[in-house]
């Protein structure tokens, strides 16, 4: 019998209640060293190589967008042109706006896009309740009862905007997170996730780090910046939101 991945397995060193008292000074949190090193490993294999990522976007005054993998390789140029402008030409307008690839893992998992594809036992793993009771001691948020996900790969020219999470009029998001995927990135290739305050000074920024789970309760002012052209490789991510119903 083969054995199973060692997709999720949570490093047994976490001491959640130190992280907790780290959390509770800003809401905000970098937790290092999340997974053991080789399941951290197995599912870095699983994002980056045998995840099929579409695109999402959004363009001035329109909902998000979305398209899934096959739709992107058979789309033409001029518009996958268009959609990055109509999405980049929303920030340069001061609106809100976003370009980053993604693969929605709870809709692949309830309409069964790929089935039995890792990512749908990640998910699983996320809801489980060792996860769940792991991130309710560190937030201090006892009513948080599941979670979704999304895998997420900014390569260059891809960026989110400024928003603090409140824009879906969806109470329920409560945290949210980012499960930091890429090793040995350098500042100079953007994709940092920043928080900023009310005159849009940054105030805090994390690096995207191999194996880190970033925390942060909604809402809070962050984006993640643009990612340059001449960024050699993408940043890949596990995220999402922790959710009260």
């Amino acid at each position: 019998m083969t054995a199973p991945l060692p997709l999720f397995d949570l490093n047994p060193a976490l001491d959640a209640s130190a992280l907790a008292v780290q959390f509770a000074a800003t809401r905000r949190l970098q937790i290092r060293d999340l997974l053991t090193e080789r399941s951290a490993e197995v599912l870095a294999e699983v994002v980056q190589r045998q995840t099929p990522y579409g695109l999402a976007w959004r363009e001035a005054g329109a909902a998000p967008q979305s398209l899934r993998a096959e739709a992107i390789r058979s789309l033409a140029p001029a518009r996958a042109n268009e959609m990055w402008q109509g999405a980049a030409g929303a920030v340069g307008r001061g609106d809100y706006g976003f370009v980053y690839a993604q693969y929605p893992m709870l809709d692949a998992y309830l309409q069964r896009w790929v089935p039995g594809h890792p990512l749908e036992l990640l998910l699983e793993h996320i809801n489980a309740p060792a996860f769940l009771d792991f991130i309710r001691a560190v937030t201090g948020i006892p009513e948080l009862i599941k979670a979704d996900a999304q895998a997420t790969l900014f390569a260059p020219n891809h960026f989110l905007a400024v928003h603090d999470d409140r824009g879906t009029n969806d109470e329920a998001r409560r945290v949210a997170y980012v499960l930091g995927l890429s090793r040995d990135w350098r500042p100079d290739w953007g994709g940092y996730l920043t928080f900023l305050d009310d005159d849009d000074d940054i105030i805090a920024g994390y690096r995207p780090r191999f194996n880190s789970l970033n925390i942060f309760e909604v809402p809070q002012r962050h984006n993640v910046t643009f990612v340059p052209p001449f960024a050699p490789v993408g940043r890949f991510a596990v995220t999402g939101w922790f959710r009260d119903r």
